[in-house]
C-alpha cells in the first residue's frame, strides 16, 4: 500500500553569486558541447585538419631528430600522393588493426554473459543491503568502484537503487542518487577488479608508445595496484564529504505530493534463495579461475611464461581480454543456471548477440578514430609534437610530477565537452605518451596521471549523457530539480576527490610504488 514519505519542509537555500557564476559557466559550456558535432564527425573534421596541417608543415620541411634512434623524422603530407594512396588503401587494414577494437570485443562477449545474467545487479544489491546504516554511504560508493566491470550499465542499477538504500535507512533518496552518480562517474577509472577500461586504455597507451620505443607493451594491470588503492581512496573521500557537508544541507527534501512505492522498494532490495545460491557458486567458479591462472604462472619452466621466464610476457598477459572474458563468462554461465535466469547455451548465444548490438555505437566511433590515429602517425606530426615538446620541457628543467600535473589539467578541461574516455585518450595518448616516454616517464604513470583527470569531471559535465540521467532520477523525488541543482551536489565532490586523488597520485609518482605488477 502506498503512504506519502514524511520529509521535512525546507525550501532550498537561494544560490550565492559566486555559485550564480558557476551555473552560467556550466550553461555556456552545455551550450559550446551541444554546438559540437557528434564525435564521430569530429574524428573526421580532426582528419581534415591534419592534413592540410601536413601539407603545410611539408613545405616547410619541418623535421626533427629521433632520439630513439638519431634519424630524421620529416613530416610528410597526406595531400600528397602517397598520402592520398594511403588514405585510401589503408582504410580496412586502419580500422581491422585498430588495438581496442578485438580486445575490447573479446572482452565484452563475457562480460554480457554475466551482466544479462544479473550477476552484476545482485552483487551490488547485497553489497549495500548487508551495510550497516552507519556504512550506508561509504558501502554504495565502494559497490559503485566494483560496478565499473559492468561498464555505463552500472548508471542505470546503481542511481535508482542507491536512492532507495538511502530512503529505506531513513536517509534522503535524493542524497542517495547523488552518492551513487558521482561515486560512479567520478571514480570511473577506479576499480578493485580489471574491468573494460583496464583494457581499453592500455591498448590505446601500447601503440601511442611504439611511436618512440616498439619494444615497450602496456598490460592491462599496468595500473592494476593504484587503481585498487584508489577505488578505496574515492569511496572514503565521498563519503567524508557527504557526510560532514552534503548531508546537512537543507534542501535535501523530497516533494510533499511524492508518494513511495514502499512495496515496490522492497522488492528491488529483495535477493531470493536462488540468486544468492548463484551469487555463491559463481563467486567459487571466479575464484578456483583465478587461482588456476596464478598457479599456471608459478613455475618457473611453465609454457604460459613468455620468453626469458617473464610473466608479462606471458600468454596469459598477452590475451589478458580472453582471460578476463573468460572469467566473466564462465560466472555469467553459472550465476544464470543456477537462479534460472539462463534456460540453456542458447541463451548465452542471445546474451552475446545483444551485447554486440550495444556496442554498435562504440564500433561506429572506434572507424573514425582509427582512420584519425592512422593519418596523424603517418604523417609524423604527433612524433615531432612529441620530441619537440619533450625538448622544451627538458630545457624548462620541470620535475616529472609538475609535468604530470599541468598533463591532468589539460585533460580534465578538455574532459567538460569530449566524455568519451576512449575517444579523450585516442585523442590525448599519441602525444602525451612518447613525449613524456622521452622524458624517462613510463607510458604506464602517464596512463595512471589520464586515468585521474579523465574520470572527475564526468560528474559536472552536463554534456555526459549520464548527468542528464541522473538528474533523471532526481527528479522522481524533485520535480523542480535542475541542472543547477546536480550540480551544486556534485561540484563540490568532483572538487574534493579532483585534488584528493592527484595529490595520491603525485604521492605515488614521487615515492615510485609501482603502479601494476612488474614481470
Amino acid at each position: 500500500m502506498r503512504k506519502p514519505l514524511s520529509s521535512p519542509t525546507l525550501t532550498d537555500r537561494p544560490a550565492s553569486k559566486g555559485m550564480r557564476t558557476t551555473f552560467a559557466i556550466f550553461s555556456g559550456i552545455e551550450r559550446v558541447g551541444n554546438k559540437l558535432p557528434h564525435p564521430f564527425w569530429l574524428f573526421w573534421i580532426l582528419a581534415a585538419v591534419v592534413a592540410v596541417l601536413s601539407a603545410i608543415l611539408a613545405g616547410l620541411d619541418v623535421s626533427v631528430i629521433s632520439p630513439a634512434d638519431n634519424k630524421p623524422v620529416v613530416i610528410k603530407s597526406l595531400l600528397s600522393a602517397e598520402g592520398l594512396q594511403t588514405m585510401i588503401g589503408d582504410i580496412v587494414d586502419n580500422y581491422a588493426s585498430f588495438p581496442p577494437l578485438a580486445t575490447i570485443l573479446t572482452t565484452m562477449l563475457g562480460i554480457v554473459i554475466a551482466e544479462r545474467s544479473g550477476l552484476f545487479d545482485t552483487a551490488l544489491r547485497l553489497t549495500i543491503t548487508r551495510m550497516p546504516a552507519r556504512f550506508v554511504t561509504f558501502g554504495l560508493s565502494f559497490a559503485a568502484m566494483i560496478s565499473h566491470v559492468a561498464g555505463d550499465a552500472a548508471y542505470v542499477t546503481l542511481i535508482p537503487l542507491g536512492a532507495i538504500i538511502f530512503r529505506a535507512v531513513g536517509k534522503s533518496p535524493v542524497l542517495g542518487a547523488i552518492v551513487a552518480f558521482v561515486s560512479i562517474s567520478a571514480g570511473y577509472d577506479a576499480s578493485p577488479s580489471l574491468t573494460t577500461t583496464d583494457v581499453l586504455l592500455s591498448s590505446i597507451t601500447t601503440a601511442a608508445a611504439h611511436t618512440i620505443d616498439e619494444s615497450i607493451t602496456v598490460t592491462p594491470v599496468a595500473n592494476y595496484f593504484f587503481g585498487l588503492a584508489s577505488s578505496l581512496l574515492i569511496a572514503v573521500t565521498i563519503t567524508v564529504v557527504v557526510e560532514t557537508v552534503l548531508a546537512k544541507r537543507p534542501d535535501l527534501h523530497v516533494d510533499e505530493d511524492y508518494v513511495a512505492d514502499e512495496e515496490g522498494d522492497a522488492k528491488q532490495l529483495e535477493i531470493s534463495a536462488k540468486q544468492r545460491a548463484a551469487l555463491r557458486w559463481s563467486l567459487i567458479f571466479g575464484l578456483v579461475y583465478i587461482a588456476a591462472v596464478v598457479a599456471v604462472l608459478i613455475p618457473h619452466g611453465s609454457p604460459f611464461r613468455g620468453e626469458e621466464a617473464s610473466i608479462l610476457e606471458s600468454p596469459i598477459f598477452s590475451g589478458m581480454a580472453g582471460v578476463i572474458g573468460l572469467l566473466f563468462a564462465g560466472m555469467g554461465a553459472i550465476y544464470g543456471a543456477v537462479s534460472g535466469s539462463y534456460a540453456g547455451p542458447k541463451d548465452l548465444i542471445a546474451a552475446m548477440i545483444q551485447g554486440f548490438k550495444n556496442m554498435a555505437p562504440i564500433l561506429v566511433l572506434f572507424f573514425a578514430i582509427s582512420q584519425f590515429l592512422a593519418y596523424f602517425k603517418w604523417t609524423g606530426i604527433g612524433e615531432v609534437m612529441a620530441i619537440k615538446g619533450a625538448e622544451l620541457l627538458k630545457g624548462a628543467s620541470a620535475p616529472g610530477w609538475l609535468i604530470l600535473l599541468g598533463m591532468a589539467v589539460i585533460i580534465s578541461i578538455m574532459n567538460f565537452v569530449i566524455t568519451s574516455g576512449s575517444a579523450m585518450w585516442s585523442l590525448a595518448a599519441p602525444i602525451f605518451v612518447p613525449m613524456l616516454l622521452l622524458l624517462g616517464i613510463e607510458p604506464a604513470t602517464t596512463q595512471a596521471a589520464y586515468r585521474v583527470a579523465d574520470s572527475v569531471t564526468n560528474c559536472v559535465t552536463p554534456m555526459s549523457p549520464y548527468f542528464v540521467m541522473a538528474l533523471g532520477f532526481i527528479q522522481q523525488y524533485r520535480k523542480s530539480a535542475g541542472i543547477g541543482t546536480l550540480a551544486s551536489f556534485t561540484m563540490p565532490l568532483a572538487a574534493v576527490v579532483w585534488v584528493v586523488w592527484m595529490a595520491f597520485f603525485l604521492a605515488w609518482y614521487v615515492i615510485g610504488i609501482p603502479f601494476g605488477p612488474a614481470g
